[in-house]
């Protein structure tokens, strides 16, 4: 009997021992996570057949809807129970005709977005230099009635510290002086015509606003020199009130479920080619992190949104969308933290848009990525900019997350034109983006305390001030702040 008992407690502890679970260090399993993603990453393939099968990702457009449910079935196949769709109304533009004329030349141009739906406009050209604010100041009454020609980025030879606005703002105030019209002329050689919307708002705007080539447009700018020049614009838009659906896979969190971490990329692009890069190699890197949690088995302490955005190059539609419903819910609090991919991969670094002592931490968590390889550099910066998914959160305190990307940096002469498809991405750069990606996300969503709470409204005042932000946002109409 005696020896029966010994015997039977042997065999409990033996079963306990068994039982116990031994716990995964960080670099174990960011190993782990590392080889499987290596082995089976789904962005390259997924955004390839995206590409082929449903073409541009135009939001309020079939393909847009396309798009919204090919990334809905995905996560679903992922393992993801908790998949929802976000309807919101949208105004969605979308091209028609467009003609330019100068001098009686026809001359090669593109619409920008949210130009009129009918305009048919002649006028004189007048050169505004780089568009900014101080071009105008200097002769407020030039563009009165006239068409203003404008350069996209900032001209050789401008003063030094001179900062550059988003091409709506400058359209914004281009018609603030009275111009009928704009002209902006694009920075890539060879031609390239430039889209994207003409409005900080997402509405239409009262005048026509298009883009031409580089060559032409610096030819423009030395006749303007000699003699008066005559533009004839003559466009058809359209423009409907529609659905579109951000998409939302929710990974609930293991211990802080109501502490909420947004990853997030837009997934509509424009309609001249099928928007690879812009915002291909961004959001479905995100799809891709989302398979890695699953297939990984990550179950962080906080919950993660995966959520893929509609309406971004329209005016951040369906991001403000998201951020004023939790507002309106009584749920933005529980926003924590939001991670954006637009246009970026294959990551050296991470950029912690916030408060300053953030940056321990995520060179911690830097360098423990960097021991799965080195090709990560662990660089870190503290700043931020506007025009992307992140800056409605960001407005509302909540700290931000991005990458500082090391992309091929002749991929960007394709932003927003004609030449953004697929044979631009560059599958070890995507499967990096999803690689490191998953383990920032990851290391910020399981850490035990956060390394940046939600910003006050004067600290987020003074963080827009100190990344000269304000103008652009007064703008745009998003200052909030007064004086």
């Amino acid at each position: 009997m005696k020896k029966l008992t010994l015997l039977s407690l042997l065999i409990i502890f033996i079963s306990s021992c068994a039982e116990t679970k031994i716990e995964e260090t960080q670099a174990e399993l960011f190993a782990r996570v590392d080889t499987e993603i290596q082995q089976n990453s789904k962005a390259y393939s997924t955004l390839k057949e995206a590409s082929e099968t449903i073409g541009h990702r135009l939001t309020g457009s079939e393909n847009g809807s396309k798009a919204e449910e090919y990334t809905y079935n995905k996560f679903k196949e992922y393992g993801y129970d908790d998949v929802a769709y976000q309807t919101f109304e949208v105004e969605a533009w979308a091209r028609g005709t467009v003609a330019l004329e100068i001098d009686n030349e026809a001359i090669k141009v593109v619409t920008l977005g949210h130009s009129p739906i009918i305009a048919d406009v002649t006028g004189d050209i007048i050169d505004m230099g780089n568009g900014l604010e101080a071009d105008y100041a200097a002769n407020p009454e030039a563009v009165m009635d006239k068409i203003s020609l404008v350069y996209i980025n900032i001209l050789e030879g401008s003063p030094e510290g001179v900062t550059n606005l988003h091409r709506s703002e400058k359209t914004s105030l281009a018609m603030k002086y009275g111009a009928i019209g704009i002209i902006i002329i694009n920075q890539v050689p060879n031609g390239v015509l430039l889209t994207g919307t003409a409005s900080v708002t997402g509405a239409l705007i009262p005048i026509p606003a298009v883009c031409i080539g580089m060559e032409d447009g610096m030819a423009l700018k030395e006749k303007l020199k000699r003699q008066k020049v005559l533009a004839h614009v003559e466009m058809t838009n359209k423009s409907d009130v529609i659905k579109a659906r951000n998409v939302v896979a929710t990974l609930l969190g293991s211990e802080l479920p109501k502490e909420e971490i947004v990853i997030g990329g837009h997934l509509d692009s424009w309609d001249l080619a099928t928007g690879a890069i812009d915002n291909g190699i961004g959001s479905f890197a995100v799809l891709d992190i989302a398979r890695a949690f699953k297939a990984n088995n990550l179950q962080p302490k906080r919950t993660i949104k995966f959520i893929m955005f509609m309406g971004e190059e329209q005016g951040l539609l369906g991001s403000k969308y998201l951020v004023n419903q939790a507002i309106a819910n009584n749920t933005v609090e529980n926003i924590k933290y939001m991670m954006n991919l637009d246009m970026a991969g294959n990551p050296i670094g991470m950029n912690a848009g916030g408060q300053l002592e953030t940056e321990n931490f995520f060179t911690e968590l830097g360098a423990a990525i960097q021991q799965q390889d080195t090709i990560y550099q662990n660089t870190f910066s503290n700043r931020s900019g506007l025009h992307s998914d992140h800056q409605p959160f960001m407005l509302e305190g909540v700290p931000i997350l991005s990458v500082h990307s090391n992309l091929d940096r002749s991929i960007y002469g394709c932003y927003h034109s004609d030449c953004d498809d697929f044979p631009l991405v560059n599958k070890d750069h995507i499967t990096n983006t999803a690689r490191f990606g998953t383990m920032m996300l990851y290391g910020l969503a399981d850490a035990e305390t956060l390394p940046a709470m939600k910003m006050d409204s004067e600290t987020t005042k003074q963080f827009m001030i100190d990344n000269n932000l304000k103008e652009k946002l007064i703008i745009g109409g998003d200052w909030k702040w007064g004086a």
